[in-house]
């Protein structure tokens, strides 16, 4: 049996073709409403029933549009219907006790009739069995969008983080690096002409190659920040926060509620970065002489808050031009809390520093499984 596609309300239908198929139950339904549109749906997709033809007595049933594209004869006679040709089963969903009486006739000829209580359960039960298919569909079809975004957002998160490092590697560690080597190049100029000279540009070349060495730790650091075997958050954060602290001079505090043992691995890099990004905003705009990160860990939601005493910025101007986004790096704080199903809140004012609040709302599973998966 050939078939053809039909849309509608975006459910996708078979069209029966004309030519008969050996074996297929030969199918009549009298009454195009709710009943009659849910059998047609389902049976146009079996290639072992063939629908003869619909009957209805109003022209506005609403069964009659999908009868036309599928190519079945409508009538208002359902008698007529039933003589043009052989039929093996007749279902009756139009409640009208004048066709029941009938179809009693047409059950002694030996065709099979299903009418009254027994059509009507049938019909509810395919039309329940539609609604459920297109909730299945709709779900999928979110779910698919939110991955298409995960993947999309993940990319760039990705592009930007390796942007964000080999800025780092360029403006520190090389700079580092090629300050020891200017230096140790001058003191051997110097070591036969002022021996004492060089002597004190070596200290100087040691001195630097250690805050060097400090500052490759800290991009590996910022590689893999978490212990993958452990994954455990808080230590992540604590190091990273002295190390901060030391870099840049400016003061930090830390302190945490709850157990980090309920988060997914997944929530806890996440948060990380958004920790991480928040921060070296403080670093390069805020002039802050002291920031704080506060979490909350409860069982149905992780709160966390990220304040500094900088000078802030007009968050209204910020979020009406694109550009300074991504100069203040709120729009990677907002696209990753978002990864996670949560929602960041800033609040900035010139003069009065910036708070970052983010809300994740934490699933029953991520609860319940104690972040193992």
């Amino acid at each position: 049996m050939t078939t053809t596609k039909v849309t509608r309300n975006r459910r996708t239908v078979k069209r029966p073709s004309r030519r008969r198929s050996p074996g297929a139950t030969h199918v009549v339904i009298i009454g195009a409403g709710r009943g009659g549109t849910a059998l047609m749906e389902i049976f146009a997709n079996d290639p072992l029933v063939r629908i003869v033809g619909v009957a209805d007595i109003s022209d506005q049933a609403p069964g009659l549009g999908l009868a036309k594209r599928l190519h079945i004869r409508v009538t208002r006679n359902y008698r007529q219907l039933l003589k043009m040709g052989p039929v093996d089963l007749v279902i009756d969903v139009s409640g009208n006790p004048e066709v029941g009486e009938y179809l009693q006739d047409i059950r002694r000829m030996g065709v099979s009739v299903i009418g009254g209580a027994s059509a009507k359960f049938m019909w509810q039960l395919i039309e329940a069995r539609i609604r459920a298919t297109a909730d299945i569909e709709k779900a999928l079809n979110k779910y698919q969008s939110l991955y298409r975004l995960y993947v999309k957002e993940t990319g760039a998160a990705v592009t930007e983080e390796r942007t964000r490092i080999a800025c780092e590697i360029h403006d520190g560690l090389v700079q580092s690096l090629a300050g020891v080597n200017f230096k140790l190049e001058l003191s051997q100029e110097l070591l036969r002409k002022n021996p004492k000279a060089s002597l004190a540009t070596i200290r100087e070349s040691k001195a630097q190659l250690k805050l060097a060495i400090q500052e490759a730790r800290q991009v590996i650091f910022n590689l893999r920040p978490l212990h993958y075997d452990k994954m455990e958050l808080i230590p992540a954060l604590t190091n990273y926060l002295k190390s901060y602290e030391t870099q840049y001079h400016i003061k930090t505090a830390f302190s945490v509620t709850g157990d980090e043992t309920i988060l997914f691995p997944r929530t806890k890099i996440f948060l990380f970065r958004i920790v991480q990004e928040a921060l070296s905003n403080v670093q390069k705009h805020a002039k802050a002489g002291r920031v704080s990160v506060q979490l909350d860990i409860r069982l149905d939601l992780l709160q966390v808050t990220i304040s500094d005493n900088g000078i802030g910025f007009d968050m209204d101007a910020v979020l009406r031009d694109p550009e300074k986004w991504d100069h203040f790096g709120i729009r990677g704080i907002l696209e990753r809390a978002r990864l996670v199903g949560g929602e960041a809140t800033i609040d900035s004012k010139k003069g009065r520093g910036t708070r970052i609040v983010l809300r994740i709302p934490l699933a029953d599973k991520e609860t319940i499984r104690h972040g193992k998966n």
